[in-house]
């Protein structure tokens, strides 16, 4: 028989901070089934504290520690005003006294205690490590809060207990007909770029060994794995045979990508591909729009960008639109919160913005901003609908909590969290050349009566989904960005029909 519900955070409030009565674990038993008992409930007890504080967008959130039950079909807990009880089955195997409201001490020791007894009974539960445990815990008490929000375990604590960091030489490639390897490619700045390795180049040993006769797994191992190595490499190159030696290496990727496509008589067309949104993106696109201004026009790839940096979204869709509303962040059920950039547009060249299902988070607000000041044209699938940001609290441990807590809606109030933002120009509608001819002229023949999805507030999303698919060929997609972008961006009369639609 279940008991009523009662909700954990129904009871809790700041300000009442009485002490947990009597101490579930002994001090002379710290250490109970390989976790460090104390450090444990300390760190709920913190999680607990810290969730109490956090403006959830919309919601009345109240975490119950019956919610634990998640864990295993088998575990059903009840939490009264007086105990806590889990039940295994049809068995009672913990009963334990109710902390009185706001005790966090109290409640990281009973949720200490009942991940001891789930443990106990639960073999992928015992198996996890602790960074493991901490993950599906937490994921179990705030999976009716925010099925997004996640627990980060400490970046030094991690490589304490695992003491693994992913590394690579910074290449890739593919064997040939004779079993050696041929380099396709060669990550910038990586240990293979600084010893001057270049497509095209043939490994034929690793370490004395010769790569025909090596597994795939040992050549993938020497390639990347966890800690540093290193490899020492004969190559085969137009220059020659040589011998390199390449210690793995973290590799960081830029947020951002900048492209100059030169032309001597319009300045070319300048293609800035995003990857995050973030203040280092922000100064690589600032940097490329001062040294190219003579541009005819700009390509803004969002196809795979996402972001939760609200005041970066606004200082980069700024440097386009100048201080207008660019995004709303709604983190209570009342209050919104307009953003808008601190400083004047940088440049006014035609912007193409490309967008897909993968435009996600922030950048969906920008290329929101975009669309409504008219300031480029939309081209592409629709955008995830995925628009929320992230509050990262930092915990004791070193660890942190990151919740997907705050909605965002475009400059004008607009939603688009379970919505997303509709292109102007459907690339999927528009495969084949004759395609794209057809569109292109109804345009300009003034023929081009499509409906605006964006300004429907009542539209059915699926069915605007459905009638601008996802494009299942990345290099398809590529191939009609491409073509699509630039043939907008070379006529100003095609341009300008397009952006006041």
């Amino acid at each position: 028989m279940k008991i009523a519900k009662l909700f954990l955070f129904g009871f809790l409030t700041l300000g009442v901070t009485p002490c947990f009565a009597d101490s579930l674990f002994f001090e002379d038993e710290p250490v109970q089934d390989g976790l460090n008992v104390f450090d444990v409930s300390a760190t709920f007890a913190d999680i607990y504290e810290k969730l109490d504080g956090v403006k959830w967008g919309g919601k009345n959130i109240n975490v119950a520690i019956e919610s634990l039950e998640n864990l295993n079909t088998n575990a059903h807990i009840a939490a009264t005003d007086e105990r806590v009880v889990l039940v295994w089955g049809d068995a009672i195997i913990a009963n334990y006294p109710r902390p009185t409201p706001g005790d966090w001490q109290g409640f990281g020791e009973i949720t200490t205690a009942l991940v001891l007894k789930l443990r106990a009974n639960d073999a992928a539960l015992h198996a996890a490590s602790e960074s493991e445990m901490y993950q599906m815990v937490v994921d179990s008490l705030m999976r009716g809060i925010d099925e997004n929000g996640r627990y980060i375990y400490s970046r030094r604590a991690e490589i304490t207990e695992d003491g693994r960091i992913l590394t690579s030489v910074g290449l890739e490639g593919a064997r040939d007909a004779r079993g050696n390897w041929r380099v396709t490619g060669v990550f910038k700045d990586s240990p293979a770029d600084t010893a001057g390795l270049r497509e095209g180049d043939l490994i034929v040993s690793i370490n004395g060994q010769n790569v025909a006769a090596m597994s795939d797994a040992e050549l993938s191992a020497a390639m990347s794995g966890f800690n540093s190595g290193t490899s020492k490499i004969k190559l085969l190159s137009p220059g020659g045979e040589r011998d390199v030696v390449l210690r793995r290496a973290t590799v960081i990727l830029a947020d951002a990508d900048v492209v100059h496509r030169s032309d001597a008589d319009t300045g070319g067309i300048l293609e800035i591909v995003v990857h995050k949104i973030s203040d280092n993106t922000v100064s690589i696109v600032n940097e490329a729009l001062a040294k190219y201004q003579d541009v005819s026009g700009i390509i803004l790839d969002l196809r795979a960008a996402t972001g939760d940096d609200e005041r970066a979204a606004a200082k980069l869709a700024g440097l386009f639109i100048g201080k207008k509303p660019v995004m709303r962040i709604v983190e209570t059920a009342r209050d919104e919160v307009e953003v808008i950039p601190g400083g004047d547009a940088v440049t006014d060249a035609p912007v193409v913005v490309l967008m897909s299902n993968m435009t996600r988070g922030t950048a969906e607000a920008v290329v929101a901003a975009f669309y409504e000041n008219e300031r480029g044209v939309l081209v592409g699938t629709p955008t995830a609908g995925s628009a929320r940001i992230a509050t990262r609290i930092n915990l004791e441990n070193g660890g942190a909590l990151e919740l997907l807590n705050k909605s965002i809606k475009t400059g004008t109030g607009r939603a688009i969290d379970g919505r997303g933002i509709f292109p102007i120009v459907c690339l999927s509608n528009i495969r084949s050349t004759n395609q794209q001819n057809a569109f292109f002229l109804n345009v300009i023949n003034n023929d081009f009566n499509a409906q605006d999805f964006n300004r429907d507030d009542d539209i059915d999303v699926d069915a605007v989904r459905r009638g601008c698919p996802v494009i299942t060929s990345g290099a398809d997609e590529d191939a009609l960005s491409a073509a699509v972008a630039a043939k907008i961006l070379t006529d100003s009369k095609l341009y300008n029909k397009l952006v006041a639609e």
